[in-house]
């Protein structure tokens, strides 16, 4: 999904979860239900972008919007061999970083975005990914959704709920959220789901729509929440 840089992404996790309705005592059981259930069907959970560093993971997310994980791995192998520092890509021609991007799709503005995310860096946090959700959001190309990522998986940090698109469709098809707007959907998460469980439960909910509640076909008489589910239209 795209990132794009917009003044709505801009909310602390306060302020997003300040907006939500407190659940109800039967809400909060069947939430306390899901949340177990996608623990034992997800024991092991974790991004399948592949870094070894925040500057990384950073990359990664941009380069995965609108592009698999598994693609950006690919491109990232060799990326991460030649640009190793927030200076490197910030001083990195444009049209050599478009070139070894370009498999991700949309190149041309994700090579302008992490040029300018990482000179941002370099200039204004000592070469250093920032490590708070309000420091991120001021990167170019960066909105919740990849902050969050980047907090979780590079910092251990819940400041909010990973809501790309398999979390998104998996919360609307369970009833925890009426909303299409990412920014409302993870409020209402975040008003459901205990802090401590956000950065596990993003990940499980992303493992369960790509391998269980797919876009299309999803796989209901497999799934450990049909039983939980009112999804209207639920395969056999």
């Amino acid at each position: 999904m795209r990132n794009a840089h917009r003044p709505r992404g801009r909310r602390s996790a306060e302020a997003t979860l300040a907006e939500a309705r407190a659940p109800s005592p039967e809400e909060q059981a069947r939430v306390r239900e899901i949340l177990a259930r996608l623990r034992e069907a997800y024991p092991v959970a974790r991004t399948a972008l592949n870094f070894s560093n925040p500057l990384e993971l950073l990359v990664a997310t941009i380069l995965s919007a609108q592009c698999t994980d598994e693609r950006v791995n690919q491109v990232t192998a060799e990326l991460f061999r030649k640009y190793r520092t927030a200076e490197d890509y910030a001083s990195a021609p444009l049209r050599e970083l478009e070139r070894m991007i370009r498999p991700t799709g949309y190149y041309r503005n994700k090579a302008r975005a992490i040029k300018a995310a990482c000179r941002k860096i370099a200039t204004d946090f000592g070469g250093a990914v920032p490590a708070t959700m309000e420091a991120l959001l001021t990167l170019p190309g960066v909105a919740r959704k990849t902050a969050n990522v980047v907090l979780q998986n590079a910092f251990g940090i819940a400041s909010g709920i990973v809501v790309d698109t398999h979390v998104l469709r998996v919360a609307q098809r369970l009833g925890l959220t009426r909303h299409t707007d990412r920014d409302k959907v993870e409020r209402d998460l975040m008003a459901l789901i205990p802090q401590e469980e956000w950065i596990a439960f993003s990940h499980r909910l992303i493992a369960h729509g790509r391998q269980t509640c797919r876009a299309r076909r999803p796989l209901c008489g497999q799934c450990v929440l049909n039983s939980l589910c009112p999804y209207p239209q639920k395969t056999g």
